[in-house]
């Protein structure tokens, strides 16, 4: 054979095995996804260059999405947009079709936009509208300093498709860059490399070189500054909170030397928090790079402080390892929620780890309750399709999750089962992953490897509690309640026993106050511990949950209450003073407040709300 023909038959050899490890890598399956539009198994986005100005006269995000895609030869690639006004669209920077789908009330619409087969970038250029549920625009008045107007956005479960034209699914990660323009008075940060000091001009650039989901995507805007813990972590806030966070969050640094030294290195170099206007819908949100918090948890003492472990605990499992759909969502819950109290027992102690946990379990008992007609619901492996993923946002999720894995630790022990979360994170490290994948890797590398037998199956895909789950046990809390037994039988309890408890301790107590209190002992409490003042939001809202549901009216607590529910837009908080109204057949109390409080809410919020009182469907509204 000739040098030359076998050169050449080499050439057209080794561009074939090119073309076949191209089409290999662009064969990637993703899975059926109920929550959105997209295909992304024909074409799907990769990279987004966001180009946006932040308008607060007009409450309007105008701008252009860009996106580098990969295409499987496709003819269409769709995305997901709800309530944007879509003005143009370019494939490959020339005008091309696109068409808007039927709106669907939970969805929105999918975007169709006309590629060819070679197609690289698509770009969409868009507004957003007065019905933008991610974005919630604040005035003045709604901010701590009420000297600045305010922007955040909350993107998850499936609300990043109403600020930007997106493939919103979970499985679907992509880096980005952003350019974002705002009053120049005020500072904009993202969940992304972030400035530390306003610049001149109100221009931010910004980068997230790693992949990240859809509904992590977010933005705040405000009249902000930044103060350091570390050289890798910090806090964000108004300026007359920023030294009373910087104060609470002090720990930070702390936190993530934890987690580090136990499931691997912390892979988004800084970990700041932002925190939001009370009207924040969460207590909060584990964006990469940048959480956002509420400030109910700014208690003067660190004691609400495990959300920040919490939301640390995302960094691995739920951004670094993502559910895949929102019908896997305990993997991204019950996860963090166990790595949470490992996170707390390393920094203070296993007591304080127990207490949080059993707060958990009773949260867990509360919520099987509730959904006792529905016993599907307590599956961790849910069903979604044809409902709102947040739905399934609610402690099964969270604490029978948490519950699952502690078993398993306690089943095949810690050192063992270390070393199985710390392989999983590494593994499976910025991708996404489904239940049964998790499933697999379980058996595998933990149950067969060890000679284990558990019974996985029930645990996650059948209703309710498996009778072998871990008792967590709390030493604090019998005392709280030998103590609460005693006050009942004989209306006295010694403050000397009492005055070094902790929040957890506190709310342990109140939550626990028996149905058949009297309101005369319910006074001798309040007037004692001055719980109807209590400047700890948790201690507040379940102490104002027993004054609504024991019709007591003490100390002037219905005002606060209602101060508290027209200042407070955690939805956690909110929904279960509502619900104690609803339950005490005090609806019409309710409204009353609601009417009131709408308006400071984010949709996230209000939404939850408006079905649990039937808001807007009432008679008299």
């Amino acid at each position: 054979m000739k040098k030359s023909l076998f050169l050449l038959l080499v050439s057209i050899m080794t561009i074939n095995s090119c073309e076949q490890k191209k089409e290999e890598k662009t064969a990637q399956k993703y899975i059926d996804e109920p929550h959105s539009y997209a295909q992304p198994n024909e074409a799907v986005i990769k990279h987004l260059d966001l180009n946006i100005n932040v308008d607060f006269e007009a409450k309007v995000i105008t701008g252009t999405a860009t996106y580098d895609i990969q295409n499987n030869r496709a003819s269409t690639i769709i995305l997901d947009s709800k309530y944007l006004d879509i003005l143009a669209v370019k494939a490959d920077g020339k005008e091309t079709s696109f068409n808007l789908g039927e709106m669907d009330e939970m969805l929105g619409q999918p975007l169709s936009i006309a590629i060819s087969e070679d197609t690289k970038t698509i770009s969409v250029t868009y507004n957003t509208t007065d019905k933008t549920e991610a974005l919630q625009w604040l005035n003045a008045q709604q901010t701590a300093d009420k000297t600045h107007p305010f922007l955040f956005t909350q993107g998850q479960a499936i609300l990043t498709r109403t600020w930007i034209p997106i493939q919103d699914s979970p499985q679907i990660r992509i880096t980005y860059d952003a350019t974002v323009k705002v009053p120049s008075d005020l500072m904009a940060v993202m969940s992304a490399e972030n400035p530390k000091e306003k610049t001149a001009d109100g221009v931010y650039h910004f980068k997230m070189k790693q992949p990240i989901s859809a509904y992590l995507i977010a933005l705040a805007v405000g009249d902000i500054e930044y103060k350091a813990v570390s050289n890798r972590t910090g806090v964000y806030a108004e300026k007359s909170m920023v030294e009373k966070v910087h104060a609470e969050f002090s720990d930070m640094e702390k936190m993530v030397a934890a987690a580090e030294n136990l499931y691997g290195d912390y892979d988004w170099e800084q970990f700041d928090v932002i925190v939001l206007p009370p009207s924040f819908p969460f207590g909060g949100m584990e964006n990469p790079r940048l959480t956002f918090a509420t400030p109910t948890v700014i208690a003067g003492d660190k004691s609400l402080t495990s959300l920040v472990a919490h939301e640390l605990a995302h960094s691995w499992s739920g951004n670094l390892v993502t559910n895949a759909t929102w019908n896997d969502f305990w993997l991204n819950e019950g996860f963090t929620v166990y790595f949470e109290m490992r996170i707390m027992e390393a920094l203070y102690g296993k007591e304080r780890a127990n207490m949080l946990a059993k707060i958990g379990r009773q949260d867990l008992e509360e919520e099987l309750e509730s959904l006792k007609d529905s016993p599907n619901d307590t599956k961790l492996k849910l069903n979604l399709k044809d409902r709102n993923p947040d739905d399934g946002m609610n402690s099964i999720a969270y604490d029978k999750g948490y519950l699952f894995l502690r078993t398993l630790e306690e089943t095949v022990g810690r050192e063992k089962f270390d070393a199985f979360l710390k392989s999983y994170f590494k593994k499976n490290a910025f991708s996404t992953t489904n239940t049964e994948d998790f499933v697999s890797y379980l058996n595998k590398n933990l149950l067969e490897k060890n000679n284990v037998s558990f019974n996985t199956e029930e645990w996650i895909y059948q209703p309710g509690i498996p009778d072998n789950q871990a008792i967590i046990k709390s030493n604090a809390f019998d005392t709280v309640e030998s103590i609460l037994r005693t006050f009942i039988e004989t209306n006295n309890i010694d403050a000397q026993v009492t005055k070094d408890w902790t929040p957890q301790e506190w709310v342990h107590f109140v939550r626990n106050i028996p149905n058949d209190i009297s309101n005369e002992q319910m006074q001798l409490l309040d007037d004692k511990f001055n719980f109807t003042n209590s400047t700890n939001s948790y201690i507040a809202m379940v102490w104002f949950e027993k004054a609504i549901t024991h019709n007591y009216h003490g100390n002037n607590v219905d005002v606060k209450i209602e101060e508290f529910l027209t200042t407070v837009g955690r939805r956690w908080y909110v929904t279960t003073l509502f619900e104690a109204y609803k339950k005490s057949n005090r609806v019409d109390e309710a409204l009353e407040i609601y009417k009131k409080s709408r308006s400071n809410y984010h949709s996230v919020t209000a939404n939850t709300i408006d079905g649990l009182l039937n808001y807007g469907k009432t008679k008299d509204l």
